[in-house]
């Protein structure tokens, strides 16, 4: 039987990156002065030994901050202003902060700690929120190995088994939203799908995979990705309008990509919804899908809810209180529109 792996000290990475562990200390903390080039050198040697500068985080854990930390999926620094004006997340960050501050604990949105530039204290929130985690999250790897309870909006694709999620009934969610579509005339039904690797994704294709096949449809998908925003919408409706038999109906994942499907439309001469019927997964995108002309279908997540739930089953974790399993799947309503009501 192989050993237990032994976890990287400070010094295994002063030697890798050939510096002393003051200097490694000090890369990592931003005191003292470190040369970029060696500070790069010294997160290089901490990636490739698996080190985290984590003993201030664990000091300050050992004696309860009285802080959740969110982690919003897959937000990097560079793509803080995708999320501006999605309502979703707004409504939800808003919601977990009430949430929070009910239970009496503070929610702070904290870069990913898994980042070789994230700060050190990230790691130091009593526990943490993921929304839509990815697949083979990293940060779930990282919080399960040093006991630091979490919560996952949505689950790892990878860990099915898990009980460390929230359901957010994707399957049901897309297939209510497929049935709709049929019952306003839609015969031929395309999809526009995301390209994350999240539950929410994956299981959006699965359903609609067998939506289609059920139905004895061939199954017309075309992907973009979430940060195409409008124009990959507008790109994908303009793919599937110019086929030889195009879809009379158009199944989106965000609201912008639906924006951008009806545009597309409209520039083909399509009516909507007369010749095509478009609705989308999520009302996340709230300005493209209740302001277009017309309105755009779409389901109401309930951000506010979910983000209260998730609060009390993260704090509960974090108490060790007792409690039952992660409630079922999350509760939504489907907001009919002008762009699928003749």
């Amino acid at each position: 039987m192989a050993g237990k792996r032994t976890r990287a000290t400070i010094k295994d990475v002063a030697r890798r990156a050939g510096v002393s562990p003051t200097t490694v200390s000090h890369a990592f903390s931003g005191n003292g002065t470190v040369a970029p080039g060696t500070a790069d050198r010294v997160r290089e040697a901490a990636r490739e030994l698996g080190y985290r500068p984590d003993t201030v985080a664990r000091g300050l854990r050992s004696s309860r901050l009285g802080v959740l930390g969110l982690v919003v999926r897959p937000l990097d620094p560079q793509d803080t202003a995708f999320l501006e004006g999605v309502d979703y997340f707004l409504r939800f960050a808003g919601s977990a902060a009430l949430a929070a501050v009910e239970r009496g604990y503070g929610l702070m949105l904290v870069p990913d700690p898994t980042r070789a530039d994230a700060p050190a204290v990230g790691l130091a929130c009593d526990g943490f929120l993921i929304t839509e985690p990815v697949e083979n999250d990293p940060l779930i790897t990282m919080l399960t190995r040093e006991c630091v309870p979490f919560l996952g909006v949505g689950r790892d694709p990878a860990r099915p088994a898990s009980p460390d999620y929230l359901d957010l009934g994707t399957r049901r969610i897309v297939t209510d939203v497929l049935d709709h579509l049929a019952e306003a005339g839609g015969s031929r039904v395309a999809a526009v799908l995301g390209t994350d690797r999240n539950e929410w994704n994956l299981d959006a294709e699965t359903a609609y995979l067998a939506w289609v096949r059920a139905r004895g449809q061939e199954p017309l998908a075309v992907r973009r990705a979430e940060v195409a925003g409008e124009a990959g919408g507008r790109e994908a409706g303009e793919e599937l309008f110019g086929l030889a038999s195009p879809p009379d109906a158009v199944y989106c994942q965000t609201g912008r990509h639906a924006a951008g499907v009806l545009a597309a439309a409209r520039a083909k001469g399509l009516a909507v919804p007369g010749d095509v019927r478009i609705a989308c997964g999520s009302d996340s995108d709230s300005e493209q899908t209740r302001l277009s002309v017309p309105p755009i279908t779409s389901v109401d997540l309930r951000p506010v809810r979910l983000a209260r739930v998730a609060v009390e089953v993260l704090v509960d974790r974090v108490e060790g209180i007792e409690q039952s399993p992660a409630p079922g799947p999350a509760e939504y309503e489907l907001m009919v529109r002008g762009s699928t009501r003749g």
